[in-house]
């Protein structure tokens, strides 16, 4: 990395590195990693649980009124592969990432770009401690946080995955019960998804929406997941 880049690079993650190595680790990708220059693996885990961390002590101590079924879901959404890779372009760090020749003609998969975002909080952590990692995780995610919590992002499973269905499969998400249990006053409902035909994940919850919710949740993981592993080509069926 040359003295221009990680200037421009520490310009905009508003942090300036005392150890510019631990910069460049966090920017290596295994794809490219030599004898003389570690990857960025050990970091992903390190950044993976400061973040989880500074996100649960975030939603703790600013949301009371929150259950930890709650907090749970919010937290899921925000540290989710979406939401940190958009994160990770939101701040160019592609642009800054250093690849192999098979990763470096193609745009960058999300999982790498998320990877990267959890690396750069363990430099940062690294570099000048808990505090500063906390800053530059809530100035990247505090606006999602909040939209999550007021049910106004994009993320409500329901409407992402027909939004994905759609724009993939040409088809809508329908939803069905398929067995419910326990008593009138405290029922459980199974509700799978159906799309193009075909059954996808099945979810549980104590309502009919929240089963819903749930199955979503899963089938768009599973269909995400899926493409990924295609190369970015939506799946035509479910996995059995």
């Amino acid at each position: 990395m040359t003295e221009y880049e990680s200037e421009a690079c520490e310009a905009i993650l508003k942090h300036s590195f005392r150890n510019l190595q631990l910069l460049e680790k966090a920017l290596t990708h295994s794809s490219s990693k030599s004898s003389t220059a570690e990857s960025n693996e050990r970091m992903e885990f390190l950044g993976d649980a400061i973040l989880g961390m500074i996100i649960s002590e975030y939603l703790y101590q600013n949301f009371p009124d929150s259950s930890e079924g709650d907090l749970t879901r919010i937290k899921s959404v925000v540290v989710s592969r979406t939401i940190l890779a958009q994160s990770a372009k939101v701040l160019q760090l592609g642009d800054f990432i250093r690849v192999g020749r098979g990763l470096g003609q193609r745009k960058l998969p999300r999982s790498v770009l998320a990877n990267v975002f959890e690396a750069v909080i363990a430099a940062i952590y690294e570099d000048q401690g808990l505090d500063a990692a906390r800053t530059f995780i809530l100035n990247n995610l505090r606006e999602q946080i909040q939209t999550v919590v007021q049910d106004e992002h994009e993320k409500n499973y329901k409407s992402l995955l027909q939004q994905y269905a759609q724009r993939e499969l040409a088809a809508t998400p329908t939803y069905r019960v398929i067995s419910q249990k326990g008593p009138d006053h405290s029922k459980e409902f199974e509700v799978v998804v159906v799309i193009n035909d075909l059954e996808y994940v099945t979810g549980w919850g104590r309502s009919k929406k929240e089963a819903e919710q749930r199955a979503a949740e899963q089938t768009l993981k599973q269909l995400l997941d899926q493409c990924e592993g295609n190369g970015g080509s939506p799946p035509n069926h479910p996995t059995v």
